[in-house]
């Protein structure tokens, strides 16, 4: 194996196989749940060839390796395989001792431990098809591609499938998550997109309630003389993710109670009757209004100062990212899109990655360390594809002020996003294809798409500018 040295390594210096709880990666990190964060040598692991750094933030223990981190990942999980296989199945056997180790935990580090848990499987297809989207949406806005042509109809079917069905992927990543069965959950999901929802709701309501407030909701069907108040799932984050959380109380409080000869089918019989009912009549209503407020808050918040906002969002979202703590942001932003169908806020650190290619360019130009160089080129291009972290932690942050440098330049093309008027409509990736998420695909090209390249060239250059006048004597140039 390619990286087995390296992981043997990362797996003595993290306290063993019996004090991993679980593991998994995002687009550069491995994400370790450790039972006993005392028993890792976090001097060791740093020093481990081929770790770019180590950040402990949100109760999670996070090894930065770079883009190959799925080939480690894949290969770190044979290697757990391996000897007792019983290790494989450490969460099971410390679900409870785990825990009872999460009630001591900040509250904030739990919410970022389960957000970026629940979200990190999804981000690959989700950019994915948000990619295609936007290219549709270029092709549509070019004129290259009419909306009435039946590759059009294919290729949108394409890119909106997977966040049409989100719930459905939401639910097996969340109960995953909460210690449940994933089948269970994308069945609670598949239940809030149901067809049949549709064509319910586009019929004559039986009558309204909340009448004259911001909760307003017709009323369609009754459940044993329980008004429903249908609302379109389609998309949405919060309702499934709640609706699992409880689900999966529900699955391990029957577990424990049912007999064991009726237990194969009982349990999750029980757990769906019960838990999608409870969806629709309590948890999908309120976590769907709960996310209709959540997103007119935000917009209120640039509504105040677009231009500040996007300033300090734009300056602060890569400290976020060297902390492990922006996954908050990644929750906003899809829940934005479902409810509102775009997102002005976080496409305001679209410019941070150039930002932070700058910074790193002018590094490569200035240093004679052969290793450095070697470590910029590769960190340029992950850059200008949205991955930061080899920047950040390969060249950037050794030097500090570097950083904090490519910081304010992210924050003037924040700026400059927040004063245009960008907004988002797909999901993407940050970089030069982070360029098609802002094209309206109802009304193509307009002065915000103008606006978010602009800002993107103007961070860029002003990292290129602030490095030559604050930071060329930051950096050493020894060989």
């Amino acid at each position: 194996m390619k990286y087995e040295k390296m992981n043997q390594r990362i797996l003595k210096a993290v306290g063993g196989k019996e004090n991993i709880e679980s593991v998994y990666h995002c687009a550069t990190r491995l994400r370790f749940q450790l039972i006993d964060e005392t028993k890792a040598d976090d001097e060791t692991v740093k020093e481990i060839e081929g770790v770019l750094a180590l950040v402990k933030s949100g109760g999670q223990y996070q090894i930065v390796i770079g883009q190959h981190v799925g080939e480690v990942y894949k290969e770190f999980c044979q290697l757990m395989e391996e000897g007792d296989s019983s290790q494989v199945e450490v969460e099971l056997q410390d679900a409870e001792e785990f825990r009872k180790e999460v009630k001591k935990k900040k509250i904030t580090n739990s919410f970022i431990d389960v957000i970026s848990g629940v979200f990190t499987p999804i981000l690959g297809m989700l950019t994915a098809t948000g990619v295609i989207k936007g290219i549709l949406a270029l092709l549509t806005a070019t004129n290259l591609l009419s909306s009435t042509s039946g590759t059009y109809q294919m290729l949108s079917i394409v890119g909106d499938c997977f966040f049409y069905f989100l719930p459905v992927f939401l639910g097996y990543t969340a109960m995953k998550k909460f210690e449940g069965t994933p089948f269970i959950g994308m069945a609670i999901g598949a239940a809030l997109v149901y067809p049949t929802l549709a064509v319910i709701t586009s019929g004559e309501a039986l009558y309204t309630v909340f009448e004259g407030t911001i909760f307003e909701t017709p009323v369609y069907i009754e459940f044993m003389g329980i008004p429903v108040l249908l609302m379109n799932y389609a998309s949405s984050v919060i309702p499934v993710i709640v609706t699992c959380y409880f689900a999966a109380k529900l699955e391990r409080f029957f577990a424990k109670k049912i007999n064991d000869l009726f237990k194969t089918f009982a349990v999750p019989a029980l757990t769906i009757l019960i838990s999608i009912i409870l969806a629709f009549l309590i948890i999908g209503p309120i976590a769907s209004f709960a996310s209709n407020i959540l997103g007119a808050a935000f917009i209120a918040l640039f509504d105040v100062s677009a231009t500040l906002s996007g300033f300090l969002y734009g300056a602060l979202i890569q400290v976020c990212v060297m902390f492990g703590i922006h996954w908050g942001f990644v929750a906003i932003s899809v829940n934005n899109l479902a409810t509102l169908g775009f997102d002005p806020i976080t496409i305001a650190g679209l410019a941070s990655a150039f930002g932070q290619a700058g910074i790193v360019l002018m590094i490569m130009l200035k240093t004679r360390n052969k290793k450095l160089k070697s470590v910029c080129g590769p960190a340029i291009l992950s850059a200008m594809v949205g991955i930061t972290e080899p920047s950040i932690y390969g060249v950037t942050l050794q030097f500090k002020k570097p950083f904090i440098l490519g910081c304010i330049a992210s924050g003037i093309g924040g700026a400059i996003i927040g004063f245009g008027g960008v907004k988002q409509y797909f999901y993407g990736t940050n970089g030069i294809f982070g360029w098609l998420q802002v094209i309206n695909p109802k009304t193509g090209f307009d002065s915000s798409v103008v606006a978010a390249i602009l800002a993107c060239i103007v961070s860029f250059v002003s990292a290129i500018i602030l490095m030559q006048i604050f930071g060329k004597d930051s950096v050493p140039d020894t060989k």
